[in-house]
């Protein structure tokens, strides 16, 4: 979903989203003349405001009529957490509503740079989708907001989004995506390779060591949970070298065991499907370090994924063995 900041409210087709505190409906006064009706289907529907809620109803607009999303801020804190909600709020309501285009007008809530960037952070998040295996989605099932446009937001709003939540976003994106892939698309080899494309041009530098390098390297217990697999294992090493020149790295470490049924002591049927998951600390190792290295992080920091798939096999590591 593309995310803009604007001074004022586009011409053309689009849902509005106004946010409101409890009972202050101060920003239902841009409604005009038809600020009493919305009031009385509000009532209606028994909104009050409340923090999380939200009602849907139509006003004339342009000689038709414009899709109107109310939603309750509850005390009208204006933290970043508030601003959250009011972002994820948009998507959840409107992604597969029909709507291409959503409006969400800030003005006169008093939310700062920061809090109405993280606005946007939070919409794009709600929005996030994986629909490649979904070949059977009926049309309305389909997500259709594909634009937000945040108005009455502080000038610097932007480019907070833009230098640090934005990148915040992509690598929660890239750790989704690599969590949500199957275990026959993801495996160590192409963990790797997906990486590998995610950081062209960030700055990261990568270093691969196959199972041979590996072995060299007396990193027995990571082979060993792989030796069951015809998947060759892989040790990722993601560097990104933003800080003082010899100063001592931060390292992630992820656990990035791509299938784990368990090798020999295999786990019950029920539920394997989400040993898939078990590579879940690894994707977020380089989830972490792709956003680090899009914000420009001033500091040296390490990010290492041990990659194995651990099967049942006749060479399969038994309970017991001594690795080294």
């Amino acid at each position: 979903m593309q995310i803009r900041f604007a001074d004022s409210r586009p011409k053309g087709d689009y849902a509005l989203v106004l946010p409101v505190a409890g009972k202050n409906r101060i920003a239902l006064d841009s409604l005009g003349s038809d600020r009493k009706a919305v009031d009385a289907a509000l009532k209606s529907q028994r909104f009050e405001g409340d923090g999380g809620s939200a009602a849907e109803l139509y006003v004339p607009a342009d000689g038709g009529v414009r899709r109107l999303l109310v939603v309750g801020t509850g005390d009208g804190t204006t933290s970043a957490d508030a601003a959250e909600k009011i972002g994820g709020a948009v998507p959840a309501r409107l992604l597969v509503s029909g709507e291409k285009h959503a409006v969400l007008d800030l003005i006169g809530l008093n939310f700062d740079a920061e809090a109405a960037a993280r606005v946007a952070l939070a919409a794009s998040l709600r929005s996030w989708r994986y629909d490649r295996y979904r070949t059977k989605l009926k049309d309305k099932q389909k997500p259709t907001l594909t634009e937000l446009t945040i108005v009455g937001a502080p000038k610097d709003a932007a480019g907070i989004w833009e230098k640090r939540w934005k990148p915040v976003y992509e690598g929660v994106s890239f750790t989704r995506e690599l969590v949500t892939e199957p275990a026959n698309i993801i495996y160590p080899e192409t963990f790797v390779e997906r990486v590998k494309g995610a950081v062209k041009g960030t700055g990261l530098e990568v270093e691969v060591l196959d199972g041979a390098a590996m072995k060299k390297l007396g990193m027995g217990a990571l082979l060993g949970v792989a030796q069951g697999s015809v998947r060759d294992g892989r040790l990722l090493i993601l560097c990104w070298n933003g800080g003082k020149q010899g100063d001592a790295p931060v390292a992630f470490v992820g656990k990035g065991v791509t299938f784990d049924t368990g090798g020999i002591s295999i786990k019950p049927a029920a539920g394997m499907e989400a040993m898939k998951w078990d590579m879940g600390g690894a994707g977020a190792v380089a989830g972490a370090m792709i956003a680090l290295a899009k914000r420009k992080a001033k500091a040296n920091i390490v990010g290492i994924c041990g990659l194995v798939e651990n099967m049942p096999d006749g060479n399969a590591q038994r309970p017991g063995d001594v690795v080294t």
